[in-house]
């Protein structure tokens, strides 16, 4: 994880179809690594790993001032509406063994867009987190909510929507000890909100000792 004044983060996204997965992870790496656009149907079919350029002095540790870097594995959208759930699962063990085996992974972000109720097929990308991390995924698992512009539309607040969210909603939330993050699409990859948000992913991996899961 770490070369002397050097941190290496990796992540993975999961999530449902347009839940805007391959979006969020341009915004972590600021930059343009997945291809994302709308469609009626399922965009990726592959994993494919992206990495940032190394964000200097983000963080003290020890007294030195380390450099960040971020890999951001994105996958496939789950359901798919293209691709049999065994051929996604398959996909994405493969991908997190190959790009995170020894390495390991510091945090499942559960892509959900905020404007859309939390439903069946997003409980299907939990149960395909679950399988994948194995007992353990709760505590190396965060929701990320897109499209949180929304939110401010109808005139609430983010407290007040969670307040309003679903108990399925909210039972995972609970289940992840509150790990959630809001992602507006407003200004660029390179904006002030990139940084708070990998200041909060930094919060959660702290919270675990900076320990990850591997895949070997």
């Amino acid at each position: 994880m770490t070369n002397t004044n050097k941190m290496i983060i990796n992540l993975a996204v999961f999530g449902q179809t347009q839940s805007g997965k391959s979006s969020a992870g341009n915004v972590l790496l600021g930059s343009t690594d997945f291809y994302s656009s709308f469609s009626p149907g399922s965009i990726t079919k592959d994993c494919s790993l992206g990495r940032s350029c190394h964000l200097r002095g983000f963080m003290r540790r020890g007294g030195q001032e380390i450099s960040l870097q971020i890999q951001v594995l994105d996958t496939p959208g789950y359901p798919h509406s293209k691709l049999s759930t065994r051929c996604v699962k398959q996909e994405v063990k493969e991908a997190l063994t190959h790009h995170f085996g020894q390495e390991g992974l510091h945090l499942a972000l559960l892509v959900q867009r905020a404007d859309v109720p939390f439903g069946q097929e997003a409980s299907d990308s939990v149960q395909l987190i679950q399988e994948l991390l194995g007992d353990s995924w709760k505590n190396y698992t965060a929701v990320l909510f897109t499209h949180a512009e929304k939110i401010e539309e109808a005139g609430l607040s983010e407290e007040e929507y969670l307040r309003e969210a679903s108990d399925t909603l909210l039972t995972l939330l609970s289940s992840v000890q509150h790990r959630y993050i809001f992602l507006y699409e407003r200004g660029n990859s390179c904006s002030e909100q990139r940084i708070k948000i990998l200041e909060r992913i930094m919060e959660f991996i702290k919270e675990n000792h900076f320990q990850v899961l591997s895949f070997t």
